[in-house]
């Protein structure tokens, strides 16, 4: 029979491209999302197919869903620090009773349950790479507290599941992700660098520039979460690119690759902000054979073509 799998989140960036993946295998797709951060455009290409289904919902309230389902990814949360900072609330509601919902789903339809984990719940680290066994470094009262917690607690939520009733889980701890569907207004690297610089306007690196972060292209991301997901991995697993490199250094790529006329420009450094950012990958390349292909270079093309395709896009509507 073919196999029905629930995406929270289902419209966001990286939920929207899991649904591609698992309409391309054949499944019966369950988008939910309750369109705070997700867009409708992300998924509009799906909406008329027939193992499609959206459904607009808040997953922090109870999720009502007749039939079976074999496997729940649940991806629901704003996930960038400008999301998160508007939606303080929401975002500790999602990681917690949306959390405990789709748990409580997974556990009456005998599924499967995938979390949507995070490397910022390892905080500002002490330690680089991070390896799944560092507990981190987190400041729990801090604005990025909010989301940090969240995620950690999401975790101990599932684990206890796990140990408890017995429910087949997966962790995936995800490290900075990029490419097409991310919003131009996002907050996170990339993003701002790119429609900073497509546009000629000064790019903003705040700081000095010299914190690291680890990018991984999305359809490197999608596979390795769809690995984890047919593995028996109960435990969290880092998946990221361990290439790791400064901020600046990035902006410089991208005003190189864009060939813009910007100008950096520096501002404070965010508060909590973590020094550095690079995923121990030793778990996922044995426990899974994954390891990201997709070079910087490439994707950062590919994300590229994507956004000058949203500024036509807006240009046209004016």
């Amino acid at each position: 029979m073919k196999k029905i799998v629930l995406i929270t989140g289902g419209a966001g960036f990286i939920g929207s491209h899991l649904c591609d993946l698992f309409i391309g295998k054949g499944c019966g797709v369950i988008c939910m999302d309750n369109l705070i951060t997700g867009k409708v455009d992300n998924i509009r290409h799906l909406l008329k197919n027939r193992n499609f289904k959206f459904v607009k919902h808040d997953v922090s309230e109870k999720i009502g869903i007749t039939g079976k389902i074999d496997y729940i990814l649940h991806f629901a949360s704003p996930a960038s620090p400008i999301d998160y900072l508007k939606y303080p609330i929401q975002t500790l509601k999602v990681g917690s009773l949306g959390t405990h919902n789709a748990l409580g789903l997974a556990k009456a339809k005998k599924a499967v349950f995938l979390l949507a984990s995070t490397s910022e719940v390892y905080g500002d680290p002490l330690v680089n790479p991070q390896p799944e066994t560092y507990w981190g470094n987190v400041n729990p009262i801090g604005p990025r507290g909010v989301y940090d917690e969240a995620k950690r607690f999401a975790e101990a939520i599932t684990m206890a599941y796990h140990r408890y009733h017995k429910i087949g889980t997966r962790i995936v701890r995800i490290f900075n992700t990029y490419g097409e569907r991310m919003r131009e207004n996002d907050g996170r690297a990339i993003p701002n660098f790119l429609s900073q610089a497509l546009a000629n306007k000064p790019i903003t690196v705040y700081g000095d520039g010299s914190q690291t972060r680890s990018f991984c292209y999305v359809s490197d991301l999608v596979d390795g979460v769809y690995r984890l997901l047919m593995s028996d991995v109960n435990n969290p697993v880092n998946i990221g690119n361990p290439n790791e490199m400064s901020l600046l250094k990035l902006a410089k790529i991208i005003i190189k690759i864009t060939r813009s006329k910007s100008k950096i420009v520096y501002k404070a450094l965010p508060v909590d902000d973590p020094k550095v950012r690079r995923p121990d990958i030793t778990k996922a390349k044995s426990l899974l054979d994954w390891k990201p292909k997709v070079s910087l270079e490439e994707g950062l093309q590919a994300t590229i073509d994507y956004f000058q395709r949203l500024i036509l896009k807006s240009d046209r509507k004016r």
